[in-house]
């Protein structure tokens, strides 16, 4: 396989996020959880499979669950919000921590503050140690960063070249679409 090299900011046509693929010890394990938890639908996978697999369907994205037997067993370990994670966007915070509690999950909770804008997050493992994330995140506007006048704390990112304003066109595009989607 052969990779190239981007060699300018020109993005590449993409539309959204299809799936995301998972290792995990047991996909009858994994499917019902990602069913019961978190509301996705078992779909049709190829045939031209060898290997024990499940896709589950919902929210507009995929997730792709592959058997793999000798993965190391999950440890019990701290959930960590700086950990790598998933994360799904919901609509009541509140009801997603009773339902939680009531299933005798594990999670932890935190609120990001800008601006005077408030996000709550729920983070939990899923049965195979994945970071699974649930906010209200969309409280948060997605602005170009090129659009701030102060750079973020905390950040090293130095300012991107004027040629990429490309992709910020599209991040407000889009941004505007959805917005008039839910506006109808």
């Amino acid at each position: 396989m052969e990779i190239e090299e981007a060699s300018n900011c020109e993005a590449l046509p993409l539309l959204s996020l299809n799936h995301v693929s998972l290792l995990c010890r047991s996909v009858w394990t994994s499917m019902r959880f990602y069913e019961e938890v978190l509301g996705f639908v078992l779909i049709k996978r190829p045939s031209s499979f060898n290997f024990n697999g499940a896709w589950l369907y919902n929210y507009g994205i995929g997730i792709h669950l592959i058997e793999s037997p000798a993965m190391e067993d999950y440890e019990l370990r701290p959930i960590n919000p700086k950990d790598n994670h998933i994360s799904f966007q919901c609509t009541d915070v509140g009801l997603v921590k009773r339902r939680l509690q009531d299933m005798g999950m594990r999670y932890v909770t935190a609120v990001v503050e800008d601006d005077g804008v408030k996000v709550d997050q729920v983070f939990f493992h899923d049965p195979d140690g994945y970071m699974i994330e649930l906010c209200n995140c969309e409280n948060i506007p997605i602005i170009p960063i090129s659009a701030c006048s102060l750079k973020p704390r905390g950040s090293s990112f130095k300012k991107a070249p004027t040629s990429c304003g490309f992709m910020e066109t599209v991040m407000m595009e889009s941004l505007s679409l959805d917005m008039m989607n839910f506006s109808f």
